[in-house]
């Protein structure tokens, strides 16, 4: 009896020292989760902070190139403002330059009949400094001297034009460029008198204050024909 009382006994200390074992396992196991969960929330807040630094770098990094890019923009419509105001200031010059000589020219008599009023005007005189070229060239070459460029930069303006028309007024091509100097569309040659389409010198006289206005001067312009092909 006595030693069943025992085992009874140590059985029962068994159980308990399990129980507390157990007990402390548990223990062990939930504090180890929670360090573990912990661990975990940390690395997901750093992963979250480090794409939001991305996001924000990427946004950065586009608002910069948009501001370039709008600067560039900005740029090239500045430039294309001046060379058109500086080709539309020569033309007008050009223009009020030839208004003036022929103020100067003398008349042959006080009273021009009706007759001779019909006529069209005469040829433009050909100084002898262009007696090198003849035709339609000569005519560009007396215009060429007249709008303040040296007999220098003939040879650019020959080659140029030749290119563009073989120095003929009637030059047309697909696209609607017409006469010596390959005007886009033709029209604008106007500006510079109603026979636009027939008269080398108001041609020469369009095609020159064009090449002033964009490119300062003939050569200017052949230059840019030989590296693209055209000006």
């Amino acid at each position: 009896m006595i030693r069943l009382w025992h085992r009874i006994g140590v059985f029962r200390m068994l159980s308990v020292g399990l129980l507390v074992l157990g007990v402390a396992a548990a223990g062990y196991l939930s504090v180890d989760r929670q360090s573990q969960q912990r661990v975990n929330t940390a690395a997901d807040t750093k992963v979250a902070v480090s794409i939001e630094d991305q996001q924000r770098q990427l946004q950065v990094a586009m608002a910069e190139r948009e501001r370039a890019s709008a600067a560039s923009r900005n740029a090239q419509r500045e430039a294309q403002a001046k060379a058109d105001a500086a080709a539309a200031e020569a033309a007008a010059s050009a223009k009020a330059a030839d208004e003036a000589a022929r103020k100067k020219q003398p008349t042959t008599s006080p009273s021009p009949s009706k007759s001779s009023a019909s006529k069209p005007p005469p040829s433009t005189p050909i100084p002898t400094s262009c007696n090198a070229y003849t035709g339609n060239k000569a005519v560009g070459c007396a215009v060429l001297l007249q709008s303040g460029f040296g007999l220098d930069q003939m040879t650019c303006l020959d080659k140029l034009w030749m290119k563009e028309s073989g120095w003929r007024v009637n030059a047309a091509n697909g696209s609607g460029a017409y006469g010596m100097p390959q005007a886009l569309p033709g029209s604008k040659m106007a500006a510079y008198g109603a026979d636009w389409k027939t008269n080398p010198a108001t041609q020469a006289k369009w095609g020159i204050a064009y090449i002033k206005g964009k490119y300062k001067t003939p050569c200017g312009a052949w230059s840019n024909w030989q590296a693209k092909g055209w000006y």
